[in-house]
């Protein structure tokens, strides 16, 4: 049996490892779109909806799965957005 831990192959898992190898190619202009985006209003109550029926423990495995898309994108945009926020500071020191 191995002891490594196995990444999911994701949709998220899978674009982040593709875009992790082009982060030292990012422009100013590129962090700060990163930036900006942000999930769309109607995305973030649904969200809040399925969030309040896994507190409730009344998910559906289906609404399991679209929770764990949510979370996988919101993860991996804070990710790049991280990477966004280091870059801007490096290139505009204060």
């Amino acid at each position: 049996m191995s002891a490594s831990l196995a990444i999911p192959n994701t949709e998220a898992s899978i674009l982040s490892r593709v875009l992790e190898r082009r982060v030292e190619d990012l422009t100013p202009a590129a962090a700060e779109f990163l930036l900006a985006i942000q999930f769309p209003t109607e995305d973030v109550n649904r969200m809040n909806t399925l969030s309040n029926l896994a507190q409730l423990g009344a998910l559906s495995p289906d609404q399991q799965l679209e929770l764990d898309s949510y979370v996988h994108v919101g993860n991996l945009l804070a990710l790049m957005q991280s990477r966004a926020r280091k870059l801007l500071r490096v290139s505009d020191p204060v």
